[in-house]
């Protein structure tokens, strides 16, 4: 049955690019001391501070149950703070402590570094940005399923 071959999965490269570049990330990370979905948390984190549980889940396309023990371990690193909102006692509010606001000088330079290891010659910048655009238009269209 050719539609059950490895080679023949539309998902199977995602998956397998996916794994790929955060190896290329773990170095970094290591020396900040997180995980890649801590990363992206911080990410979301220190493009608006202070925003609600709900909020960082929908931008990361992660479950609840998956990011409530996330946080914690976050916490536990004194990167964030939760606290309930003033305003909805049900929702819980994340912002960054110092520690977290102060790692982001150090993470700013994890884009360039590993840009900086990509021959251009195996990978065009252009190509590269413009399949980023169409995976988000997959991202968009797979979210409203």
């Amino acid at each position: 049955m050719e539609q059950l071959k490895l080679d023949n999965q539309i998902c199977f490269p995602f998956y397998a690019v996916s794994r790929l570049i955060t190896r290329e990330y773990q170095p970094h990370l290591d020396r900040l001391g997180i995980t890649y979905p801590q990363y992206l948390v911080m990410l979301v984190l220190w493009e608006n501070d202070g925003i609600s549980v709900n909020e960082i889940t929908q931008r990361l396309i992660l479950n609840t149950n998956t990011m409530t023990p996330l946080l914690k371990r976050m916490e536990g690193l004194g990167l964030i703070s939760r606290m309930r909102s003033e305003d909805d006692e049900r929702k819980i509010i994340v912002s960054l402590t110092e520690k977290g606001s102060a790692m982001k000088a150090e993470a700013g330079l994890i884009p360039e570094s590993l840009m900086s290891n990509i021959s251009p010659e195996a990978v065009n910048v252009e190509e590269l940005l413009a399949m980023k655009d169409k995976l988000q238009d997959w991202i968009e269209y797979l979210k409203k399923k």
